[in-house]
């Protein structure tokens, strides 16, 4: 059955219980419809909760996971991020050493 089938077939039941409910239980029409009403709603919201759980673990079961897919892609991207790692680094020292050199440089024209 199609959950929106399942859905409209749980909403009815619900308005018929909810008039069966609301005729036993009330004593005016605003009673009736009340009752009709809430009972109605709460079959409608509960049956989407079902038809919710009932995909979640449908879809839960069928699903395979590419799992070499993805580690070949994060080994790609651990190798992208050293070699990038490994960039910076030698950036660092380059400016460190260049820093270095304007400070000995500074202080060897002023003595």
């Amino acid at each position: 059955m199609l959950g929106e089938n399942f859905v409209y077939f749980f909403t009815v039941q619900g308005f018929f219980v909810g008039i069966i409910f609301g005729v036993l239980k009330s004593f005016d029409a605003s009673g009736l419809f009340l009752y009709t009403f809430f009972i109605t709603v709460f079959f409608y919201l509960f049956s989407h909760i079902i038809i919710a759980l009932y995909y979640q673990t449908l879809t839960a079961r069928s699903y395979k996971f590419p799992r070499d897919e993805h580690e070949r892609e994060l080994d790609y991207y651990v190798k992208e991020i050293n070699k990038r790692e490994k960039l910076i680094d030698s950036a660092i020292k380059i400016t460190d050493i260049a820093a270095q050199m304007n400070k000995d440089e500074g202080s060897g024209q002023t003595s």
